[in-house]
């Protein structure tokens, strides 16, 4: 069926499948955040989807979208191929974890399926991207992956750094220059309630890097 789609579909299909993980149903609204284009032409666009055989989404006028396992099995091969290249121009080809998703934006859509195994079996079919996502499996099935925000921490606790979301390059330099990225261990060490900053120790160092909700909020953890 890819064959068949072209970019911006597929595009309107990734970003519904990971609004969907948060929200349960993509608004017109977020989409068209998300894609930076007219609420109007989301609307016209899910309507186009929503009437395909088969149909890659069900829409409810004013409850949203939500992929059919045809739209999702589509959506899961594109986010496949982008963290399977997101790890290979970061391993091999030496992009830092700020670049690699624009980059991978631009090479999802036309990289072979052939392609896309070689990739996997050199890099060792890895399960996880640079930034700790999850990367599907030939299968279509996602390995496991950190679901607690860091936001919800408080003193005294501890764990383990497993993913960041990857929307902001600046502040993916900024966590890289501080050492929060996946599989680095903390502690938190102070909380501000009337802010909501966390204030941790990264890899027991002694220098502390407080973070307000902004970012704690993009931050998934393993708790020990």
């Amino acid at each position: 069926m890819r064959d068949e789609l072209t970019h911006a579909v597929e595009d309107y299909l990734k970003t519904i499948y990971d609004l969907s993980l948060n929200f349960g149903r993509a608004s017109t609204t977020q989409i068209a955040e998300v894609l930076d284009v007219a609420p109007a032409s989301v609307t016209g666009m899910i309507k186009k989807l929503a009437g395909t055989t088969p149909p890659l989404l069900e829409y409810q006028k004013h409850r949203g979208v939500v992929l059919t396992m045809d739209g999702e099995k589509v959506a899961l091969e594109i986010i496949r191929h982008h963290r399977l290249l997101e790890l290979f121009l970061h391993q091999t080809l030496g992009y830092t974890w700020d670049e690699v998703d624009a980059e991978a934006d631009r090479l999802e859509h036309v990289i072979s399926e052939e392609f896309e195994e070689r990739i996997a079996h050199v890099l060792g079919n890895p399960t996880h991207d640079p930034h700790g996502d999850p990367i599907p499996t030939k299968e279509l099935e996602i390995p496991s992956h950190a679901t607690l925000c860091l936001s919800h921490l408080r003193p005294e606790e501890r764990g383990t750094i497993q993913r960041v979301r990857d929307t902001d390059p600046e502040l993916l330099r900024y966590l890289s220059e501080h050492g929060i990225t996946p599989g680095a261990s903390f502690k938190v060490t102070g909380y501000t309630p009337f802010d909501g900053n966390l204030t941790l120790q990264i890899n027991g160092g002694t220098k502390p890097s407080v973070l307000g909700t902004r970012i704690t909020q993009q931050i998934f953890v393993d708790k020990d």
